[in-house]
């Protein structure tokens, strides 16, 4: 099984930026660790704060790929772009979120990612990413 995470814009960031909200914990070495969990699962990650480039990789992933997780970042609540991509590929994408978007500023309750995703995942910190994963086994 091959799964992909794709990251949005200041994810890069994470274990740095507001750590009350995302944690202590950079995203390669919690990728490390999904590797070591999932060992039979290929795990491609790619991270971008450039809408275009997400909307790309999604293209090039979303015909050969078992599945896509997704964390758009900010890109959530802001891009049909990145809504129209899911729309248009056939590999099925599972949205996550670190921290509970419902919980926090009102612009971040709208997402133009939901209505075309396999499911949501919200509000369980960098274990949004394993509970997306298992969605797929």
């Amino acid at each position: 099984m091959n799964i992909i995470i794709i990251n949005g814009p200041n994810l890069n960031l994470l274990g740095k930026r507001e750590p009350e909200v995302y944690g202590n914990e950079t995203f390669e070495s919690y990728l490390e660790k999904l590797q070591l969990q999932f060992p039979n699962i290929l795990l491609d990650y790619f991270q971008s704060n450039i809408e275009g480039e997400i909307i790309s990789k999604i293209q090039e992933v979303g015909f050969t790929c078992d599945g896509i997780i997704l964390n758009a970042g900010a890109y959530t609540h802001t891009s049909i772009g990145i809504g129209d991509a899911i729309k248009a590929i056939t590999t099925p994408v599972v949205e996550v979120h670190i921290s509970n978007t419902f919980s926090r500023e009102s612009f971040r309750h709208q997402s133009y990612i939901s209505p075309n995703a396999k499911g949501v995942i919200i509000g369980f910190g960098l274990m949004s990413y394993e509970l997306g994963i298992k969605s797929f086994i």
